[in-house]
């Protein structure tokens, strides 16, 4: 039973809300109290077969749907998540744990990412080439390349959805997701906003259950064309290889181990403000959160003190709760990890500056901590913590910063500080990322690429190019008769 104007989730299959056939279910807990607050169906196969053909089908309708009309169904989505923002919100932050006022932009940014894929589908473009023999003429068709099935984290629960979404149907694809079961009622409620503005039956559908299963039997099946992906390198990797064993296109979103580069000539104030804030936000579960802190020695001391006043400054609870900017972390497992971190970093002669240590009372919260003195042995300086962790470590120069921001093999964001133009220069030729923010926080606009390099993953899902994926390419040559 659902509690807290929580509500129960169900699959979306064919246009239908229903509940999983076996009539199974999983609970959600509320990680700032530690409560059970509602339930998700879980899917079985002969679920997984139904929501199949029921893309099938939709996509037969939603391809032949024009890319006008396309676009305006999904700016009546967009307008009905803006209409609904706060009670998504206060879903989302129940489930998930955030504070309601950055659910709130994560949903209100979920709108501006529907209304300008939207539009960016009308402008998804063939072209005609110059023939060779001017009786022939030779055209090339972008056509949708069909089913999607998704898999989106928990981190965030609209947003990783959300553009996953709006390529497919931007294209004409139908799409499948299986979003995570700690946090479904704010997806669920995302997709809704797409059935009540109109669209067909089976072009949106919803599922939960057994991650490793419905990956098992989804990517091998032949309704799916296209896979997407966003969560952790090793099972990103997993599902890469049976997506390739079976020649399905895919876009893997992966892990991260963002450095963030502190030059000496940095703007200390701005580089405490705006990277200690995208550090903390969502208690560092975010996959472009700032890491992997590297300082010039000569501002090193500085920039810890003025960090760990900013953390802190934070005020830690509930996450509906007036005034909270951190709020718990998503399930006990990262509680575990959080504390592994923190002993292994003291283990090998790092600092806890601040915090390092779980907050007493309910709920899975864990004190915003800063290390310093970090060695390069420790795991914080190797493994994503994916938690409210800040990890600083000193540098002689620009390039040292850079050859250790380089020696992971992840590749996905990166954060430098520098008034200079030519450091400026060499962090934009030399880093290996795949998203690079200077002089400020991360700004993932719907218009600009969003992916990584190496074993943070390939393709985007922002800009134009996060459309091509979606698209089949035509050549088609026609010869006068």
């Amino acid at each position: 039973m659902a509690v807290s104007g929580y509500a129960d989730t169900q699959l979306l299959i064919n246009g239908e809300w229903c509940d999983a056939e076996s009539g199974k279910t999983i609970d959600v807990v509320n990680p700032a109290t530690g409560k059970v607050i509602g339930t998700v169906a879980h899917a079985g196969i002969a679920d997984l077969d139904r929501a199949l053909a029921a893309a099938q089908r939709g996509f037969e309708v939603w391809r032949n749907v024009p890319a006008h009309e396309r676009a305006a169904t999904m700016r009546k989505a967009a307008a009905l998540v803006r209409e609904r923002a706060d009670t998504i919100a206060r879903l989302m932050t129940q489930e998930q744990g955030k504070p309601v006022v950055e659910a709130r932009i994560e949903v209100m940014s979920a709108a501006d990412i529907i209304e300008w894929f939207a539009d960016e589908g009308r402008r998804a473009y063939g072209r005609i080439v110059p023939p060779r023999n001017l009786s022939v003429q030779q055209i090339v068709v972008k056509e949708p390349v069909g089913p999607v099935a998704a898999f989106t984290p928990w981190n965030f629960p609209v947003n990783q959805v959300v553009r996953k979404l709006c390529a497919a149907l931007a294209t004409g694809c139908s799409f499948l997701v299986k979003a995570p079961e700690e946090t479904p009622a704010s997806p669920a409620q995302l997709l809704r906003a797409f059935v009540d503005a109109g669209v067909p039956a089976g072009v949106v559908g919803l599922v939960f259950g057994s991650p490793a299963e419905i990956s098992a039997y989804l990517i091998p099946h032949p309704v799916i064309r296209k896979v997407t992906f966003t969560g952790s390198t090793p099972v990103g990797k997993q599902l890469a290889a049976l997506a390739g064993q079976h020649m399905k296109r895919a876009t893997m979103e992966l892990g991260g181990h963002a450095p963030v580069i502190v030059a000496e000539d940095a703007d200390l104030e701005l580089a405490v403000k705006a990277a200690g804030g995208a550090k903390f936000r969502n208690a560092g579960q975010v996959c472009i959160s700032p890491t992997r802190f590297l300082v010039h020695n000569s501002v090193r001391e500085e920039f810890a003190r003025a960090l760990v006043k900013h953390a802190e400054g934070l005020k830690v609870g509930d996450g509906l709760a007036d005034g909270t900017q951190l709020g718990p972390l998503a399930n006990a497992r990262r509680l575990t990890a959080m504390a592994k971190v923190v002993e292994d970093a003291r283990a090998v002669g790092a600092t806890v500056a601040t915090g390092g240590e779980r907050l007493a009372g309910d709920g899975n919260f864990f004190a915003p901590t800063v290390l310093t003195d970090v060695p390069l042995t420790a795991d914080v300086f190797n493994n994503e913590p994916f938690g409210p962790i800040a990890a600083i470590r000193g540098v002689d120069s620009l390039e040292e910063a850079i050859a250790e921001a380089n020696r992971l093999p992840y590749g996905l964001a990166g954060y430098a500080f520098t008034r200079s133009f030519r450091n400026v220069h060499l962090l934009t030729q030399r880093l290996e990322v795949g998203m690079l923010w200077i002089n400020q926080p991360a700004t993932p606009w719907p218009e600009m690429p969003f992916g990584g390099v190496k074993d943070s993953g390939y393709g985007s899902e922002g800009g134009p190019e996060a459309l091509e994926p979606y698209l089949v390419t035509k050549s088609v040559t026609v010869a006068a008769v």
